[in-house]
């Protein structure tokens, strides 16, 4: 049996060599976090310990956190934020505070001692501080369920490997600065990189409704930010409003009209109102941040001021999903690239001004012409109503003259019906109906279409090419299909065996481009100068000569513009352009009747009705006639129908008791027509749906 002074010594050398084998396994670990579970493990492994752990300062140097322990214990106290205070009354308290070893031989005589009910078998604790130089960075526990489990020797060894732990826990902290620099020094470079991509992508864009969206797509690219989004101040100077942002929450946001007052308590407010820029490192914490229910994931927010000279046009928002994702650096190249893209708004916005001083001056030349061709339908209109008035005066005198001479009476009566009827032609090719309706999103081919319809041309006359891919247009649709049939009626009257319209988008951004071309007469060279002004006409005086001059004013009110060309006996084109309507927001088709029938040629507007109830789930048929009708919750007539007469499907729905189902849509409203169908027991006649949101008004 070994003398206690052998086995003293046996002890030591086990504990050196142990500790040995602890410090070779912990140097060449350079994760702190990985550093840390591999010494507890080891420590309680290699010296059979009941539990390690091991307590690193925080930045306040107040407090010693528990980064790594052993076993299920240890997991439970990193779950729940386990920390000491420094110099306070606990073991590893007394251990950082004084920088020197605690040994607790029996924990229930210790004054110093934590109580832990996650270790309830500790007998004996020995803590051990960890020391780099000067500095206390934090504290070693190993506790055994043994009483007196430690002597000084122990003591003295473990604390060389508690040194050893130090100095390796510090060469992982410097490495992974190291590391941090590294990657601060690569993002810096990766950052000034996309300020540069941003910078020449978007200097040569010139048009804002482009720039911005590719403007806020290019930065969520090139710096992976979880958002980005682009505010312009108002013309009132309060509002900033949204008008780019990333992704299916920046178009949700633009659905709604986004804005953040300017000075207010919003990241982008403060930004705007002071000039300056401002970053969130916890967005959680900070009080100008603004909670976006369609942003739930931000936690880094970066609002930067969009500036030119002293004026400033807006902000910038780039959001992280991770926190302290900026740092001063990223202020100043983002900031670089927020000058870029101000230069680039403002250049965009003085090109808009000038193209609107353009307008405006072309409007007014418009406005000057159409003054003056008022004013001769003044004249006009007064000289047709002179023969009313004079004849009028006259049947009287000749009514109280017992021998009527009827058939001056009947002359009489027809020429105050010519008159009458020339004075409402003019009212109507100047003015149009008398209701005018805001204007929409609309398929220009589909109200060609209908135009050529109501103005009679056969299909075997009208050739209409609408290209793929061609977006709406905004517009009054009854005035604009008012436009297309002056052109259709000119080219019929021109005598035109084949019209050709082809529809396609515009090489100028923003508009569709609306070819009509017929193989007409043509118009006469000496009255082709003159074609715009009204009254010109060489097809008699039944014609009031102002089919164009309410063409080029219909098409002028929608921000378009209209051109012709011609060549006599050989035919004429018109060239038109009509502004691209705004991209629709997503409608909830959720609370429309379930299955429709849709009563249409096989056009582009009946199978946009199909994808778009087929797509909510709803089901839809398409037909040319009533088949089918009596299952249906509602049924669509297109006004237009070729296939089959639309009073013959109007009879048939009346007579089977359906009529109330069905509603009638049409590109253009028109009272007597209006009137018709509804005596005939529809439930309603409205304008045609050619978007989802208003495609679920009508059926709702």
């Amino acid at each position: 049996m070994p003398t206690p002074k052998a086995a003293s010594a046996e002890r030591r050398a086990t504990l050196l060599h142990a500790a040995a084998r602890v410090a070779k396994g912990v140097a060449s670990i350079l994760d702190p976090d990985e550093l840390l579970r591999r010494t507890v493990d080891v420590i309680c492994t290699e010296f059979g310990f009941y539990y390690a752990g091991v307590f690193l300062l925080d930045q306040t140097g107040r407090w010693a956190t528990l980064r790594a322990g052993y076993g299920e214990a240890g997991a439970a106290m990193i779950a729940a934020g386990h920390k000491l205070v420094v110099g306070g009354n606990s073991m590893i308290g007394a251990a950082t505070g004084r920088r020197e070893a605690r040994i607790a031989l029996d924990v229930g005589e210790e004054a110093v001692f934590f109580r832990n009910p996650h270790l309830p078998q500790t007998r004996s604790e020995m803590a051990l501080p960890l020391s780099v130089g000067d500095e206390v960075i934090g504290a070693l526990t190993v506790q055994s369920i043994e009483e007196a489990a430690f002597t000084q020797e122990d003591i003295e060894t473990l604390q060389s490997m508690a040194d050893q732990l130090a100095i390796a826990i510090q060469n992982s902290r410097l490495h992974r600065q190291n590391q941090e620099f590294f990657r601060q020094a690569e993002r810096r470079a990766r950052l000034l990189e996309a300020a540069n991509n941003v910078g020449k992508k978007t200097a040569s864009i010139l048009d804002l409704e482009e720039l911005l969206p590719k403007t806020v797509d290019i930065m969520c690219e090139a710096y992976g930010f979880y958002y980005a989004g682009v505010f312009l101040i108002d013309k009132s100077g309060k509002w900033a409003v949204l008008r780019a942002g990333h992704g299916t929450a920046g178009q949700a946001m633009l659905a709604v009209s986004h804005k953040l007052e300017v000075g207010g308590s919003s990241m982008i407010g403060a930004a705007t109102g002071m000039c300056e820029a401002r970053i969130a490192l916890d967005v959680g914490e900070e009080k100008v941040h603004f909670k976006n229910p369609h942003l739930p994931h931000t936690r880094s927010e970066m609002a930067l001021p969009l500036v030119v000279g002293n004026k400033v046009l807006g902000a910038v928002t780039v959001q992280s999903v991770e926190e302290r994702a900026f740092n001063a650096d990223d202020i100043i190249t983002l900031q670089t690239m927020a000058d870029h893209l101000a230069i680039a708004i403002n250049n965009a916005q003085l090109l808009k001004e000038l193209e609107k001083a353009n307008q405006e001056l072309l409007r007014t030349k418009t406005y000057e012409a159409l003054t003056a061709a008022t004013t001769q339908a003044i004249h006009w209109i007064g000289n047709k109503a002179l023969p009313i008035t004079t004849t009028i005066a006259r049947m009287k005198d000749e009514l109280s003259d017992e021998k009527i001479d009827r058939d001056s009476l009947k002359d009489d009566l027809d020429l105050i019906s010519e008159s009458a009827h020339l004075i409402v032609q003019v009212k109507e090719n100047l003015l149009g109906p008398a209701r005018e309706h805001k204007p929409r999103s609309a398929m220009v081919g589909d109200v060609a279409q209908a135009a050529a319809f109501h103005a009679g041309v056969a299909t075997s006359v009208l050739s209409l090419t609408v290209a793929p891919n061609t977006p709406l247009v905004l517009a009054d649709t009854t005035q604009l299909a008012r436009a297309f049939s002056n052109l259709f009626r000119n080219a019929l009257e021109a005598k035109a065996n084949k019209i050709a319209v082809t529809i396609a988008p515009s090489s100028e951004a923003g508009y569709v481009a609306v070819a009509l071309t017929d193989d007409g007469a043509g118009i006469p060279s000496e009255i082709f100068e003159k074609v715009w002004a009204a009254f010109i006409t060489t097809k008699g005086p039944s014609h009031s000569g102002l089919g164009l001059t309410a063409t080029l004013h219909i098409i002028t009110q929608l921000d378009g513009r209209i051109t012709v060309t011609s060549q006599p006996g050989q035919g004429t084109t018109f060239n038109i352009l009509i502004p691209v309507s705004p991209e629709a927001s997503a409608a909830d088709l959720s609370h429309v009747p379930s299955t429709v029938l849709v009563i249409d040629d096989d056009d582009e507007w009946a199978r946009f009705v199909s994808v778009t109830l087929s797509s909510a789930g709803k089901f839809s048929a398409s037909r040319h006639s009533v088949e089918g009708a009596t299952t249906a919750d509602r049924i669509l007539i297109d006004e237009t129908i070729t296939a089959t007469k639309l009073t013959e499907i109007l009879s048939a729905l009346k007579g089977a008791g359906m009529a109330q189902k069905a509603v009638v849509v049409a590109a253009a409203m028109n009272v007597e027509r209006t009137t018709t169908y509804l005596q005939m027991g529809v439930k309603d006649v409205v304008l045609k749906p050619y978007t989802a949101i208003e495609l679920a008004a009508v059926l709702a």
